[in-house]
């Protein structure tokens, strides 16, 4: 039928999963980004374990007698073998049940929701923020190439990439200190139960050094896609035309340059996913990030499982995503995944 929808209602589904469609490449990432996780989540398990100390002394405290002792790891699963810890973990985890912390005792989820919305807030912040103005600067230097304007916003981005988070944050932290008034606060507080946008002042510092962090890398290879673009055959042909310079952009040369960057953002939204683990613990900020640093001082194995886990779907996620919106921007592949 010349229907295409009611062409693919009847293929076979594992040939639909097979095929060369839209559909099928998402189905086949999934797939790889599932396993992925099932690898990953092996390794965060082997690395827990290999953590020194007992955690049932690091709970009861050194002064617990033995029996104590005995009791807490028998409740706490901790005398079973490895492999069936394991396999107890997963098994919980595919029911919803992302178990109790052996600090609190309480539902790891109800500390973890807090935690994920805080980090959301702030790398949310950092993207609405960074990324267009990394995309422009790069734009704008790929069209001064080997230009004043361009050397200037090149340094900027290869000085900013030579900077760690810590760095940054510190940096920013003794600058504001010694402004006049003191508007920023150095800490970024936020209490528990409440939304850190109800304070805005306490994200300004974070925000901007995420910021600072994830603009050198859209920023280049946004710069790198566009003077490529810039450069080749056809973008030549529309100038000789008389195209003007906003359509020759527009049209032509995004179409062409934003594939690769899109790519770039990607992985940028994915590495804030785990520098915000740095920047957070700088800024003493309530995400995800600072509550795998004070998990694993606490050695709260099964938050340090669960946080670490949740982390590598959010990467997994987001690669996914970045793979669809490519080919969905790229003409050549768009056709061939119809």
């Amino acid at each position: 039928m010349e229907n295409g929808v009611l062409v693919m209602h009847h293929i076979p589904a594992w040939l639909w999963i097979r095929g060369d469609t839209l559909g099928a490449m998402l189905s086949r990432r999934v797939a790889l980004g599932l396993m992925t996780l099932f690898l990953v989540s092996i390794v965060i398990f082997a690395a827990t374990q290999l953590l020194p100390g007992d955690v049932a002394v690091a709970i009861l405290g050194r002064t617990a007698t033995p029996a104590r002792v005995a009791a807490v790891r028998a409740a706490l699963h901790l005398d079973q073998p490895p492999f069936v810890q394991y396999i107890l973990w997963l098994w919980w985890l595919m029911h919803g049940d992302l178990g109790r912390s052996l600090v609190t005792n309480a539902p790891i989820a109800d500390d973890i929701t807090g935690r994920l919305r805080n980090s959301a807030i702030l790398v949310s912040c950092t993207a609405i923020i960074s990324l267009p103005i990394a995309l422009i600067a790069g734009i704008v230097s790929a069209l001064r190439h080997n230009r004043v304007t361009d050397h200037i916003l090149s340094t900027i981005a290869l000085s900013l990439s030579a900077l760690p988070e810590f760095v940054v944050g510190i940096a920013l932290i003794i600058i504001s200190s010694l402004a006049i008034p003191h508007w920023l606060p150095m800490v970024s507080l936020v209490s528990p139960g409440h939304s850190p946008l109800e304070t805005p002042r306490i994200l300004v510092l974070p925000v901007l050094t995420l910021t600072l962090i994830a603009f050198p890398y859209v920023f280049r290879m946004m710069r790198g896609s566009m003077i490529d673009v810039l450069e080749s055959e056809y973008i030549e042909m529309a100038r000789l035309k008389g195209v003007s310079l906003h359509r020759l952009l527009v049209v032509h040369a995004l179409p062409g340059a934003l594939p690769p960057a899109i790519q770039a953002v990607a992985l940028t939204l994915a590495y804030l996913a785990g520098g915000i683990v740095v920047v957070e613990y700088v800024f003493g900020y309530a995400g995800i990030g600072a509550g795998i640093v004070q998990a694993v001082v606490s050695r709260d194995l099964p938050e340090i499982q669960d946080l670490t886990l949740i982390l590598a779907g959010i990467y997994v996620l987001l690669n996914i995503l970045a793979d669809a919106c490519t080919i969905l921007l790229t003409p050549k592949l768009r056709t061939r995944h119809r």
